[in-house]
């Protein structure tokens, strides 16, 4: 066999196992085995199984013109035996990052099969849709999906960023610690990441770094506790989402996750998007307490300095924490009053319930349950995790009561799509 024969058939062969690999990926409609309570809504399913089917399309139509190329060339043209396996080699990257692709949905996916999880993702679906909802009249909003895994704090893969390989995600892919199963902390998790979505829809995160550096730039003093907020904004903003929706509840949660040694507790990091634990709780405590002024917040504060000392810390960082504190509520104003062009230039906290959240209402709101649960049927799903929240800070509802009320209540919503 000539060498130009023996080129073009070796990478033709190698072509066609793709080729027949891209064919043995089933849409998810014939793989995904689950329970119609914990199937994620039909938009977000449709937008995934469309997203993945169309790239395996387009691949497969590049691999069949490819393999059509190599076949009609004459053995006596001249072969450019580099450029042809570079192009084969680009093509095999798209099909990776097809299959990286295929395995962030299928992720999703095929954990709605485990009996219970499943609908109870379902339910946490229908909560971070809710959790969206304060941004419905100024934005479209994206499908969601929520799963389980392993690791500590919660993350999500917003909407209309890129994928692996550079495709537009079609879908928000919300991960959530397994820890926070089956707990009121979930929701704060939950809403947190949703609120990472929301802020980049409004331009929120960008608009706010960009006030807290014009007032960083005028300062005469405490200048490096708005260097930490603006480069913390993003974080920071998505805490507020939380809180505004969640009340206490979102601080009570956000403390469970950065109960963490004192040792991480003080890191005041400019390279970091993420604020030093310690500061992070006090932003939230002081956050809530100009929405939903209660002693409670004060007390909640408190504690958390008591569990965290800075009395022995070295002297450079008492100051910083210091300057942190004394600008806290000027930064907290200027976030909560930031008006907004995607908002119709509303101030931010006019889109939230606020009103309906304070802490004497969800206290109301809580007794009226126990009087008669099929208010359940009634609430929507951040202002329930308002009430129960509510009641666990004022150790009204113990863990074990909590766990079942919002286990039974994830289940509720996931089966009341059925009906």
């Amino acid at each position: 066999m000539e060498s130009s024969t023996f080129i073009t058939e070796f990478i033709a062969n190698e072509a066609e196992g793709m080729l027949i690999r891209i064919k043995q990926l089933k849409p998810f409609s014939m793989t995904v085995s689950m329970v119609k309570s914990a199937a994620v809504s039909d938009r977000a399913f449709k937008g995934v199984n469309d997203h993945v089917n169309n790239a395996k399309r387009k691949l497969r139509i590049s691999v069949v013109a490819f393999i059509r190329k190599l076949r009609h060339k004459k053995l006596e043209e001249q072969i450019d035996p580099v450029a042809l396996q570079n192009q084969f080699a680009m093509l095999k990257l798209r099909f990776n990052s097809i299959l990286d692709q295929l395995d962030i949905y299928a992720d999703v996916l095929t954990q709605r099969s485990e009996q219970e999880t499943g609908t109870w993702l379902r339910g946490l679906d229908i909560l971070a849709e809710d959790g969206l909802s304060p941004g419905k009249k100024y934005f479209e909003l994206p499908a969601l999906m929520v799963y389980l895994d392993r690791g500590h704090g919660a993350a999500i893969r917003r909407a209309r960023t890129r994928l692996p390989g550079g495709d537009l995600n079609p879908v928000a892919v919300i991960q959530i610690p397994r820890e926070r199963m089956c707990g009121n902390g979930i929701g704060s998790s939950l809403v947190h990441e949703v609120g990472h979505q929301a802020a980049e829809l409004i331009g929120l995160t960008q608009r706010l770094k960009e006030e807290t550096h014009k007032v960083g730039e005028q300062k005469t003093k405490n200048k490096k506790a708005w260097e930490y907020f603006e480069r913390w904004v993003s974080e920071i903003v998505a805490d507020f989402w939380a809180i505004a929706q969640l009340g206490i509840s979102a601080t009570q949660g956000l403390m469970g996750v950065v109960s963490l040694p004192a040792y991480f507790q003080f890191r005041l990091d400019l390279n970091d998007p993420h604020p030093a634990p310690f500061v992070r709780v006090l932003l939230s405590c002081r956050s809530g307490n100009m929405l939903f002024p209660d002693p409670q917040w004060q007390q909640l504060e408190q504690l958390w300095n008591t569990f965290y000392p800075t009395e022995n810390l070295p002297e450079h960082k008492r100051q910083d924490l210091h300057e942190l504190l004394e600008e806290m509520p000027e930064f907290i104003r200027l976030m909560i009053n930031l008006r907004l062009k995607a908002l119709n230039n509303q101030r931010l906290v006019e889109i939230f319930p606020i009103a309906e959240r304070q802490p004497n209402l969800l206290r109301k709101y809580y007794m009226e349950i126990k009087k008669n649960r099929s208010i359940l049927k009634r609430i929507p799903p951040t202002l329930l995790f308002a009430i129960v929240g509510q009641a666990k800070a004022d150790f009204k509802l113990c863990a074990k009561s909590e766990s079942r009320l919002i286990q039974y209540q994830l289940t509720n919503w996931a089966n009341h799509l059925l009906n």
